[in-house]
C-alpha cells in the first residue's frame, strides 16, 4: 500500500490517499493540510493504524487495443 498526497488548483491545500498495489483508493482524508509533508505524514500514520495487508496485484502493463480507432 502507498500514501500519496495531492492538491488541485481550486484547492491548493494538500490531502492524502491510501492506495493499494492495484491503484484502488483504500481511504482518503477529509482534512486539508498546509504542506505535502504534513499530508503524507498523517496518511502514513493512518495507513499503519489500519493494519491492512495488501493482497491486490498491480495491473499488468501491456498494450491497449486501438481497434476502436480504426472503425471510424
Amino acid at each position: 500500500m502507498h500514501v500519496i498526497a495531492y492538491s488541485t488548483p481550486n484547492r491548493p491545500d494538500w490531502t492524502w490517499r491510501i492506495i493499494n498495489n492495484a491503484g484502488e483508493v483504500v481511504e482518503e482524508s477529509r482534512t486539508r493540510y498546509p504542506t505535502i509533508s504534513a499530508a503524507v505524514s498523517e496518511g502514513t500514520g493512518r495507513m499503519k493504524s489500519l493494519n491492512i495487508k495488501d493482497t491486490s496485484t498491480a495491473a499488468k502493463p501491456g498494450r491497449r487495443s486501438t481497434s476502436h480507432l480504426r472503425r471510424r
